[in-house]
């Protein structure tokens, strides 16, 4: 092996320590919580946002740390909606579909997204986008309102849904 190869990390040694450092980071979290069961929520919230997504291996090894029963850390990744256990798409759609926005057209804008992308609670095969659905975002005076990529979208229409995706190459 050269000094040049020995000095240059190689892109699999590069992603093996993103890694390693995202365990780094959750074992802080959990540290810093002195491995209490009671904070759980606290816990996911950190790993989801490490790892995208909440994988049954990083479940199994959150809930041997924290010194709880599986079937509790499943239970409660499960009830709440913030938490995913599948991959997550490079770009997430949210409509919400509470009284306001649905009757503002949020339905319409599920169709939309259905038809250009996935179902609601998917991902287009080529992870490009996660079509989900909320019961309320409480942002009723923006009926109906999408939250795309983080950011609230007030009186979404399906046109100006269609805009959106056309900005990012969904065909």
């Amino acid at each position: 092996m050269t000094s040049e190869e020995i000095q240059k990390p190689s892109a699999t040694s590069a992603a093996a320590a993103a890694k390693d450092n995202r365990e780094k980071l959750l074992e802080r979290a959990m540290s810093r919580h002195q491995y209490s069961g009671d904070a759980l929520i606290e816990v996911l919230h950190t790993a989801q946002e490490l790892f995208g997504f909440l994988s049954a291996p990083l479940l199994k090894t959150i809930a041997r740390k924290l010194r709880l029963p599986p079937s509790r850390v499943l239970g409660v990744a499960t009830f709440y909606h913030f938490f995913s256990l599948k991959p997550k798409g490079e770009h997430t759609c949210v409509v919400c579909i509470g009284t306001a926005c649905y009757v503002a057209g949020g339905l319409g804008l599920i169709e939309k997204l259905e038809r250009r992308c996935a179902k609601a609670g998917q991902t287009t095969p080529d992870g490009k986008v996660s079509v989900e659905s909320a019961r309320c975002i409480g942002s009723c005076g923006l009926a109906p309102a999408v939250i795309y990529d983080g950011n609230v979208l007030a009186r979404v229409t399906p046109d100006s849904l269609d805009a959106e995706l056309n900005k990012i190459g969904v065909q």
